[in-house]
């Protein structure tokens, strides 16, 4: 889902007052990139031209053909990042109506309205809310995860007991984008599965952790982010599955969320590490990164 995910829930997060350089920094759940962008290529050359407002997407979803309802919630979900867009306050009913209409095996339609729903402007609609909760059982594990996402970005606490159970799934996209959802949502509830998720098998969900731990003020997770900020762990742990044609370092991704979220919590015995990878890492932009986190620190 930038960053589903993720990234744009954080962005968007009025709930944490953090300087605007820890604003953005989860670690994207890779399962919505996945969903938002692994149809790009072939989908997107095929509506180049196409200028159509989101009101018509939402028309082409309700009555389109099967062959056309999934790209049209695929364009719908793209637009809702524009902030124009999202000011039509019109959206969010109509978005809310079209997503409970949407039958069970109609997946990817569902997906993309879930997305689009958790990049209106947070809080959301209680109605939107509810159509997302009564979905969290979805038998579609990329829709589980979508609802998941949407619900990270809602801004609404009480949804955090619904997903604190769902930390349990052996589906290891569905426990980061739990902890992603966990770490964007307000309230205290989740620390104590946040912590757990400190010791998790996968290492980006042990990141993703000791982030949202970090953005509450919590230093539980500084072990792992010091890992995240050791180069040489980072390039064993991470995949370096990226297009050629793609601009993206996901090594460098790793290690600049973790110097934000440093730089959000503080913690001076990261200090020393900051300020070796502002002087000496090959990646300018982490270089970067450290340099803007220790002036945040002080």
């Amino acid at each position: 889902m930038d960053k589903l995910v993720e990234r744009e829930a954080a962005a968007r997060n009025p709930l944490v007052a953090a300087p605007a350089l820890a604003v953005q920094f989860f670690l994207t759940p890779l399962a919505v990139v996945a969903i938002t962008v692994g149809v790009y290529v072939g989908f997107r050359s095929l509506v180049a031209n196409d200028s159509r407002s989101a009101h018509e997407y939402l028309a082409e979803v309700r009555n389109g053909g099967s062959d056309r309802r999934w790209p049209a919630a695929y364009e719908l979900s793209r637009l809702m990042s524009d902030p124009k867009v999202r000011a039509d306050h019109t959206l969010a009913p109509a978005l809310v109506k079209a997503f409970e209409a949407v039958k069970d095996d109609d997946s990817r339609v569902k997906q993309y309205l879930a997305l689009a729903i958790g990049r209106l402007d947070p809080p959301l609609p209680s109605e939107a809310v509810e159509g997302l909760t009564n979905t969290l059982d979805a038998a579609d594990g990329e829709t589980r995860i979508s609802v998941i996402w949407a619900l990270g970005s809602s801004g609404d606490a009480a949804v955090v007991p619904r997903l604190l159970p769902l930390y349990g799934s052996e589906d290891q996209g569905i426990r980061k984008m739990v902890v992603y959802a966990l770490g964007a949502l307000p309230g205290d509830a989740q620390l104590a599965t946040l912590r757990i998720a400190l010791q998790d098998p996968a290492p980006d969900v042990r990141w993703n952790a000791a982030i949202a731990l970090a953005r509450k003020g919590h230093h539980e997770g500084v072990p792992v982010l010091r890992q995240m900020l050791d180069r040489q762990y980072v390039e064993q742990t991470v995949r370096r599955d990226v297009r050629q044609d793609e601009d993206r370092d996901p090594i460098a991704e790793v290690m600049i969320s973790g110097l934000r979220a440093v730089a959000t919590l503080k913690d001076d015995a990261l200090k020393p590490a900051v300020t070796t990878l502002s002087r000496q890492d090959r990646s300018m932009k982490v270089r970067q990164a450290a340099l803007e986190a220790l002036k945040v620190m002080g």
